[in-house]
């Protein structure tokens, strides 16, 4: 008598997978770095890269070390709405105060 599916182990990776995950957080943290020193350079476009480059963190953060790659798709959603929800909170009251 057989009851619900069968458990289906996803891979997880191994721990190289993790020294190169940090590997390349820590060359877009020089990226950020050296970014921040070439203001002169860069003028208005310095906010928008610094932006992008730490948008990556995250998503490789979250993805990797929080293990939300590998959760089930409800997770990630849960997830992702509460992500959504507190942007959009920061952006109301941003707005609401003229920030």
């Amino acid at each position: 008598m057989q009851q619900g599916q069968p458990v289906v182990e996803r891979a997880h990776p191994g721990p190289a997978t993790y020294v190169k995950v940090a590997v390349i957080l820590s060359i877009v943290t020089i990226i950020e770095v050296a970014t921040y020193y070439l203001v002169n350079y860069l003028h208005g476009a310095i906010v928008p890269i610094l932006l992008v480059l730490s948008a990556a963190k995250f998503v490789l953060v979250v993805g990797f070390y929080m293990h939300l790659k590998f959760d089930a798709p409800l997770l990630r959603g849960m997830f992702a709405w509460g992500m959504t929800v507190a942007i959009g909170i920061t952006l109301a009251m941003l707005a609401l105060y003229k920030l």
